[in-house]
């Protein structure tokens, strides 16, 4: 069992179960309808009462307690797929997640998650703090994105990994392609409410993310409410005669969902091959040449790849960073990019 405390921000929905919902940590991994789930058995205090519902309101500054049971018996089959092992001991392993596979089970994808491969891989040494469907379970990256994940096999290894993720202290680089080219100096950006710069031409996307009012599937940038966002961007190579397109570097200080690609979409700077953030963009074939602009309209899938990740040893204190090198279809998008001819 274990114990999920925090308070209730500024503004909160009119329902507990939606403050909750936007409120609780993220390393929690507290759904909507597992939340009231929990709210019906008695596992949710507010202000050390019980709460009755989740109609009720809540006020800012509430709070929060929700009392986690261990996971029951894992339902999830454990399936034979391979796994790039980028390193393994007694408490964590860490995995270099290929493009296309989901990280763990949902209704739409029950199987051939990378949850399914880890319970092969590990049998029962999984942390079973994530519950029934996503065992070891402490942060995810998209299913189309590629790179670097680190999962917890004991208890101990999860909550101390997950305190690290709340605390921003974990190093989490990402490599991308995107539209256009984000550039410090461009006066544009500067009219971007949340975006601002630091040196090092390092470009600071500074919101509040929360899903998108009428398509649940997306999230949406927000100044009021949701969760707390921070992404910092630097161009690493400029493509194209005019530049049109650009390499650039992504640091996570916070890890919301889609967190990356909607802040760079935000900037105007959405993702190569994003599906639901880098609209219908395409660039022009004066700028890139026939064969490069080929490429880019494509590359079926959001050009990102979580290549750094660094955090320190949940039981021997060592400082770990792994670094993962593109995929194929980066690296021949990338080449594809590099000799642009227009």
């Amino acid at each position: 069992m274990s114990l999920v405390q925090f308070a209730i921000a500024e503004d909160p929905p009119n329902r507990l179960d939606k403050a909750l919902f936007r409120d609780a940590p993220e390393q929690a991994d507290l759904s909507r309808t597992r939340l009231g789930k929990l709210i019906e058995q008695g596992a949710v205090r507010v202000d050390g009462k019980i709460a009755e519902s989740p109609k009720i309101k809540v006020t800012a500054g509430a709070q929060i307690e929700i009392t986690l049971h261990a996971a029951t018996q894992i339902a999830t089959e454990a399936e034979n797929i391979p796994l790039e092992v980028v390193y393994e001991d007694a408490h964590l392993i860490v995995v270099n997640k290929p493009a296309g596979m989901v990280v763990h089970p949902a209704p739409g994808t029950p199987s051939g998650t990378l949850v399914n491969a880890l319970l092969y891989h590990c049998a029962e040494t999984l942390s079973g703090i994530g519950g029934e469907r996503r065992p070891g379970i402490v942060h995810r990256i998209d299913k189309d994105t590629s790179g670097l994940l680190v999962v917890a096999k004991t208890d101990k290894a999860h909550h101390h990994l997950a305190d690290q993720f709340a605390a921003h202290s974990v190093e989490r680089l990402y490599q991308a392609l995107c539209f256009g080219v984000p550039e410090t100096s461009d006066p544009r950006l500067r009219g971007i409410r949340g975006v601002n710069f630091e040196p090092g031409n390092i470009m600071k996307v500074t919101t509040q993310l929360a899903r998108h009012k009428t398509d649940r599937q997306r999230q949406a940038v927000l100044f009021e409410g949701g969760r707390h966002a921070v992404t910092r961007v630097r161009v690493a190579q400029r493509f194209g005669t005019p530049a049109a397109a650009a390499r650039i570097e992504c640091w996570l200080e916070t890890g919301r969902t889609h967190q990356i690609r909607v802040h760079l979409a935000h900037t105007g700077h959405g993702l190569i091959g994003d599906p639901v953030y880098g609209g219908k963009r395409r660039i022009a074939r004066k700028a890139m040449g026939e064969h490069a602009s080929d490429a880019i309209g494509n590359f079926s899938r959001q050009a990102l790849h979580a290549s750094i990740l660094g955090f320190e040893h949940p039981l021997s204190g060592e400082k770990l960073r792994f670094e993962a090198p593109l995929p194929d279809d980066f690296s021949k998008l990338l080449s594809d990019l590099t000799n642009t001819t227009a």
